[in-house]
């Protein structure tokens, strides 16, 4: 078999020897350059592979926090409209208990009741507040628009009852603000757990002072009345009219029936009764609009004005029962951000791993990369010496 070495083919492998040597250069160049090791996926298929899927939990490590800045912007607004309602709500109370002065006029109890105009509309105003990016705070998932209206003389609500979720870090969520249901609308009445009112056609002075559960064992939830006949003579009658007890009233005394008491003061009429039963519930609009319209009356026979001192005492225990509520919806937004807290340093302790573990597969070798870097322009500068020194040779000089 013959071999036939010419010029050309020398010329062309020294070339590709060359190329080849420049080619590797060049790509070490880049990864100084770079300073990552992954300068394309061929480099290490397997590496780029799982650096793609760690990128993407990056990623998803930074929605996750934009998630939670949102949600605490809407929770911090939150908590300061619900302490204005608070400091609002402590403000009526400390107008009722003016109101409920024997010795106030008819223009005192007027300038009571402007006041509380204004702090309606202030209420109002809190109810439908934004989180600055155009958004209700209170309006549930229909948050894109006011949630509270006037209609009717009375306060309606437009928004849902739903209270949003949001992933703040992996598979942790918090809830956002509360729907305006929760917060404005299902106030309970009475302490809470009961509530107590006078007869609408009491003729007598008697005044509900107060009314709790003694014995949660011995109160079944039903709804009670006591009623007064002839020579302070009373009787406890359940929903069914079953008498339950009798007595004669002393004033200030309790009156203690199926686990529940109540204290009335004054002098009941005969055929003057009072109701003891389960909380309702009303919205804190209702119960200010109830007091203006109690204040703008001007009472002028005895059982009137005991009618006020009713109301207003009523007032008081639904005040303070809303004032209760605010403190319960302020400790919930609390929780919430507390636990956003929580979900940052979790987000920054996978951020942290996720790096470390993506600096492994990307990120240079100095030390050996550089050494690699000087093997290999050696090796190119010895391939253009030797291609140097084949141009100067011939077969032609070997023949003489």
């Amino acid at each position: 078999m013959n071999y036939r070495i010419s010029t050309g083919m020398m010329y062309q492998q020294s070339i590709t020897t060359m190329l080849a040597k420049q080619a590797k250069l060049a790509h070490t160049q880049q990864q100084l350059a770079s300073g990552q090791r992954l300068v394309t996926a061929k480099d290490d298929p397997v590496a780029a592979g799982t650096a793609v899927g760690l990128d993407r939990a990056v990623a998803e490590l930074e929605r996750f926090g934009m998630n939670a800045s949102a949600v605490q912007n809407r929770l911090g607004l939150q908590e300061n409209a619900l302490t204005q309602v608070g400091d609002a709500m402590a403000r009526v109370n400390e107008l009722v208990i003016q109101a409920n002065n024997a010795a106030m006029g008819e223009d005192s109890r007027k300038a009571i009741s402007t006041e509380l105009k204004a702090i309606y509309a202030g209420l109002l105003d809190l109810a439908n507040s934004t989180d600055g990016a155009g958004r209700y705070l209170f309006g549930g998932t229909s948050d894109g628009s006011a949630p509270f209206a006037i209609a009717g003389g009375s306060v309606i609500y437009s928004g849902d009852q739903t209270q949003r979720q949001v992933e703040v870090a992996p598979d942790m969520f918090v809830a956002d603000t509360l729907p305006g249901s929760e917060v404005f609308l299902r106030l309970r009445t009475g302490d809470g757990r009961i509530d107590g009112q006078p007869a609408a056609g009491n003729a007598g002075t008697g005044l509900l002072m107060g009314f709790g559960v003694t014995d949660s064992t011995a109160w079944d939830g039903g709804t009670y009345t006591l009623s007064f006949g002839a020579g302070d003579t009373y009787q406890v009658t359940d929903a069914g009219g079953t008498v339950v007890t009798t007595g004669t009233y002393a004033k200030g005394e309790s009156i203690a029936f199926a686990g529940v008491q109540m204290r009335i003061e004054g002098q009941p009429a005969n055929g003057d009764s009072f109701t003891l039963g389960p909380a309702g519930s009303r919205d804190i609009f209702a119960t200010v609009q109830g007091l203006i319209t109690t204040l703008d009356t001007n009472p002028t026979t005895d059982a009137q004005r005991a009618a006020m001192q009713n109301d207003l005492q009523a007032a008081m225990r639904d005040v303070a029962t809303a004032q209760s509520k605010m403190i319960d919806a302020r400790a919930s937004g609390g929780a919430q951000l507390s636990a956003i807290d929580d979900a940052a340093a979790l987000r920054e302790a996978n951020n942290v791993t996720l790096q470390g573990t993506l600096s492994t597969l990307r990120d240079l070798d100095w030390a050996e990369t550089i050494g690699r870097y000087q093997m290999e322009n050696t090796a190119l500068q010895a391939a253009q010496t030797v291609f140097m020194q084949m141009q100067s040779l011939s077969l032609f000089k070997l023949m003489g």
